[in-house]
C-alpha cells in the first residue's frame, strides 16, 4: 500500500510540474512583445518569422470578433459544413485542377459534377458528347466567374453574327460595342462584366410589386447590338424568379421580326439549386429553347463551400468554344474554360460530396424546410402591428415559386420615425444581421445613384432575411423575438421625434462597414 501511495504522489508531482511548464509558457506568450504588438496593422513582413501557434491564435482571435456567420441572414453563402465535407475540402487544397494530367481522377470528379448539374438543368446532350464525355461547362470561382464566362461567350458569338450581318470581318467591327439587357436587380458580377469587358448595360427597372423583368420592356430594349438577355432566377433583393418562358417568347418574336439571334443567359446564382426542387415552377432552364447558358453559385443553395460556382452551356459550337483554351504544356492536352488556371479542388470535392450525399430527395427536403421556415418568419412579421396598423409591407413573392427569402419594409403609413436601416443596426445588438437597403443602385459605369424600381422612391428602404439550411425553427423564433425587441427600443427613442443619433453607432466599431453584395 505504501508503495502505491508513493507512486501516486510521484505522478501528482509530475503533473504539477507539467502544469507549471504550461503556465510558464502561457505567461511568457501573453507577456511577449509579439502578442502586445498590433499585428493587424503592420505594413511590412517581419524580419523574423513568428511562432506558428502564436499566428494561429491571432487569426482565431480576429475571427472571434466577426459576426457569428450562423446569424448572418443577409448573405446567401452556405456556412454549414459537415465533418466529412471539411475533410475532403482540406484534401482538395493540395490538388491543382488546372493540372488535369497529374490529377486525372480529381478532374473526373469535376466532369462528373458538371454532368450531374447539366442534367439537373435539362441540358440537351450534343452530338459531340461522346467525344468529350462531359457537357460544355466548368466549375468556377463562385457564380461571378461563371457570369463573366457566359458574358464573354455571348460577346464573341455576337461579334461573329454582327460581322456577317454587316458583310465584313470580325477584325473590322472590333470597336463595335455590344449591349446586354438585364434587370436593375442584377448582382455585382454583371457590374464587373460591363466595366471589364466593355459591354453596354441595357438596364430595365422592374416594378416594386414584382421585382422581375417586364417582357414587353425587354422587347423595347433589344437592338442589333444586343448580345443577349439575362433572366435572374432568384434576384438577391427579394428572391423572385424572372419569367424565362415569357421573356423567351418575346425574344423569339423580336428575332423573327428583325433577323436577330439574341439568346438568354439564366443567372441562377441562388435559384439553380432551389428551383429544380420546387413543384409547379414554369420551365426556366434548358427546356426553354433560347436559353444558351446557365450559371449558379454552388456555395449558396448548392451547399458547397465558399468560392464554388458552375457554368453550363447549351452547346460548344459558336458558344462555349469561344472561351475554351487548350493546354498542353503541363504534360498532356486539356481544355480549360476558366478565367484563371491554377485553383484548388476544394469546391469541386465539396460539391461532388453534397450532390451524392443529399441526392434529389435530400435537396428537396432541405428546400422544403427552408421555405417552411421562411413562411413562419413571414407570418410572424405580418402579425406585428403598430397602433392597429401592420408594421410591415411584405415585398417578397410569397410562400411558393421563389427563393426562401423574406423581404419587407417598415410600413410608411405608421410614421415610425425610423427606417429599415435603423432596424438593421438595432437588431445587430441581438447578434442578428439582416440586409437593409435603399431602393437604389449605382449605375455600373457612371456610378450615378438611380432608382432600383420604376415605381418606388429611391430613398425608400427595405430589408431582407435569407433563410439557409443552418437556420432552425428555434433560431427563427429567436429572430422574430429579437425583431420585436428592436422595434420596442426604436419606438421608445423615436417617441419624442426623429432619432437624435446615428443608429449605425449601435454596431460594433469593426462591424460598421457593410455592402449590398449578395
Amino acid at each position: 500500500m505504501a508503495d502505491e501511495i508513493a507512486h501516486l504522489r510521484q505522478q501528482v508531482e509530475e503533473l504539477r510540474a507539467q502544469l507549471e511548464q504550461v503556465n510558464d509558457r502561457s505567461r511568457g506568450y501573453y507577456d511577449s512583445p509579439l502578442v502586445k504588438r498590433d499585428w493587424f496593422n503592420v505594413r511590412h513582413i517581419p524580419d523574423n518569422g513568428l511562432d506558428g501557434e502564436a499566428v494561429k491564435l491571432m487569426v482565431e482571435n480576429a475571427h472571434a470578433l466577426d459576426f457569428d456567420h450562423r446569424l448572418n441572414t443577409s448573405s446567401y453563402v452556405n456556412v454549414s459544413l459537415e465533418q466529412e465535407e471539411e475533410a475532403i475540402a482540406l484534401l482538395g487544397l493540395k490538388v491543382n485542377l488546372a493540372d488535369q494530367t497529374v490529377y486525372p481522377q480529381s478532374y473526373k470528379i469535376h466532369d462528373t459534377t458538371v454532368n450531374m448539374i447539366a442534367n439537373l438543368w435539362h441540358c440537351p446532350k450534343g452530338s459531340d458528347f461522346d467525344n468529350y464525355g462531359v457537357f460544355p461547362g466548368a466549375g468556377t470561382v463562385g457564380s461571378t466567374e461563371a457570369c463573366l464566362l457566359a458574358g464573354l461567350a455571348l460577346k464573341f458569338r455576337w461579334r461573329n453574327w454582327y460581322a456577317r450581318r454587316q458583310g465584313t470581318t470580325v477584325e473590322q467591327i472590333m470597336n463595335e460595342r455590344p449591349n446586354l439587357v438585364i434587370s436593375t436587380c442584377f448582382q455585382a458580377a454583371w457590374e464587373k462584366l460591363f466595366k471589364y469587358m466593355d459591354v453596354e448595360p441595357r438596364l430595365i427597372q422592374p416594378s416594386v410589386r414584382t421585382f422581375t423583368l417586364d417582357p414587353q420592356m425587354v422587347a423595347e430594349a433589344i437592338d442589333e447590338r444586343t448580345m443577349g438577355v439575362v433572366c435572374i432566377m432568384g434576384n438577391h433583393y427579394g428572391g423572385h424568379y424572372d419569367s424565362v418562358e415569357a421573356v423567351s417568347n418575346v425574344v423569339d418574336r423580336v428575332n423573327t421580326e428583325q433577323g436577330y439571334q439574341v439568346g438568354i443567359h439564366v443567372d441562377a446564382a441562388s435559384g439553380g439549386f432551389i428551383a429544380p426542387f420546387q413543384d409547379d415552377i414554369p420551365p426556366w432552364d434548358f427546356r426553354v429553347g433560347n436559353v444558351l447558358s446557365i450559371s449558379s453559385s454552388g456555395h449558396k443553395y448548392g451547399g458547397s463551400i465558399c468560392g464554388t460556382g458552375w457554368i453550363v452551356w447549351r452547346h460548344r459550337d459558336d458558344l462555349s468554344d469561344h472561351v475554351a483554351i487548350s493546354v498542353t504544356y503541363l504534360g498532356g492536352k486539356a481544355e480549360s474554360y476558366t478565367l484563371n488556371f491554377s485553383r484548388p479542388a476544394t469546391g469541386v470535392y465539396a460539391q461532388y460530396y453534397k450532390l451524392l450525399h443529399y441526392g434529389m430527395s435530400g435537396y428537396r427536403q432541405s428546400c422544403d424546410n427552408m421555405m417552411t421556415n421562411a413562411r413562419f418568419l413571414r407570418d410572424g412579421l405580418r402579425a406585428m402591428t403598430h397602433a392597429g396598423s401592420p408594421r410591415f409591407v411584405m415585398l417578397d413573392h410569397g410562400d411558393e415559386g421563389c427563393l426562401p427569402v423574406v423581404t419587407a419594409m417598415l410600413n410608411p403609413a405608421c410614421g415610425l420615425g425610423y427606417d429599415d436601416i435603423d432596424l438593421q443596426h438595432a437588431l445587430s445588438q441581438h447578434h442578428w444581421y439582416v440586409g437593409s437597403y435603399r431602393m437604389q443602385f449605382d449605375h455600373p459605369l457612371s456610378h450615378e445613384k438611380l432608382a432600383l424600381f420604376r415605381d418606388a422612391d429611391a430613398e425608400a428602404s427595405m430589408f431582407r432575411i435569407v433563410l439557409k439550411s443552418n437556420l432552425t425553427r428555434g433560431m427563427a423564433e429567436h429572430l422574430l423575438e429579437s425583431i420585436r425587441m428592436a422595434l420596442e427600443f426604436l419606438d421608445s427613442i423615436a417617441a419624442s421625434g426623429p432619432l437624435a443619433f446615428d443608429t449605425q453607432q449601435l454596431r460594433h466599431k469593426d462591424q460598421r462597414r457593410f455592402a449590398n453584395h449578395c
